[in-house]
């Protein structure tokens, strides 16, 4: 993590940030948060992030009480501080008030908090295992994207000590969901297939992205209840996320190999990578 952030309205040292303990999104996990990349300086797709966000805040009684463009102006404002032209940010809304044991009645309703970092390395072709039960799809809070995120990062602790590069959830159904930060795709028969959000999985960015691009690239993507024995006949798997893109899955479990990267998976990186140059090249009005 860089050595400033954002807390509030300000741009601070980080270990000048004091947080309530009776903050009851600190206690509880109890807030809403997204990640985001950061290319020549850009927040890219804030405005998706936000929209995520705002959906998200709403469904748990989170206030988010500051406007986008003075949010996105901040982070901007962060990134340059912080001589962080390339990397990426963690924008969160943690509630302070409500729940049995907050304590933070003199403070706002909300704070928010900006980090930014370098970029995550990963491997160029991963590799992931299976994990029945990952996710409860019927949950009323089920792909919203808030701070009570132990579940999946112990999960992905797990598999780093396994040697696996994250972990493929199943719902309660035995349906493919996601992974812990990415969505999943599977090819076959040259078309693209995803989990529904129905699955529970998270709606991502860049998923949203790729359904918008796909069929300028001549590729199908469409949303299909999926098995882990869907995995025998597809022909390559990828991943996506804010912080991996578009990413080559090579083996999932001992039992399933995959070419990494495939002409599909290939194709719809080129084709992200050509949509965030056209973002960049827009005017912030252009971008909204």
């Amino acid at each position: 993590m860089d050595s400033l952030i954002v807390h509030n309205d300000r741009i601070v040292p980080l270990e000048e940030v004091h947080l309530s303990p009776g903050q009851v999104g600190l206690l509880m996990g109890w807030g809403v948060f997204t990640t985001l990349r950061i290319y020549r300086g850009v927040p890219f797709a804030f405005e998706r992030h936000w929209a995520r966000m705002t959906r998200d805040a709403e469904r748990l009684e989170v206030p988010m009480p500051y406007e986008m463009e003075r949010v996105a102006g901040t982070l901007r404002d962060l990134a340059r501080a912080n001589s962080r032209p390339e990397g990426m940010a963690r924008v969160s809304f943690v509630k302070n008030q409500g729940g049995l044991w907050s304590q933070a009645d003199d403070l706002g309703p909300t704070d928010l908090l900006i980090f930014t970092r370098e970029l995550v390395p990963w491997p160029t072709a991963q590799r992931l295992v299976i994990q029945p039960m990952g996710i409860f799809s019927g949950g009323r809070y089920a792909g919203a994207k808030m701070l009570s995120w132990a579940p999946h990062a112990a999960v992905l602790a797990c598999v780093h000590e396994v040697g696996y590069d994250d972990a493929l959830l199943l719902n309660e159904m035995g349906h493919l969901a996601e992974c812990t930060s990415a969505n999943i795709f599977l090819v076959r028969g040259g078309k693209v297939l995803t989990p529904p959000l129905s699955s529970g999985c998270l709606s991502g960015i860049t998923r949203e992205i790729l359904f918008e691009i796909a069929p300028h690239a001549g590729i199908e993507i469409r949303e299909q209840e999926l098995t882990a024995q869907d995995l025998a006949t597809a022909e390559e798997v990828f991943i996506s996320s804010t912080t991996r893109e578009v990413a080559a899955i090579s083996q999932i479990d001992p039992d399933w190999k995959f070419p990494a990267p495939g002409q599909i998976t290939t194709a719809l990186e080129h084709a992200f990578q050509d949509y965030v140059h056209s973002y960049l090249a827009l005017t912030p009005m252009e971008r909204r």
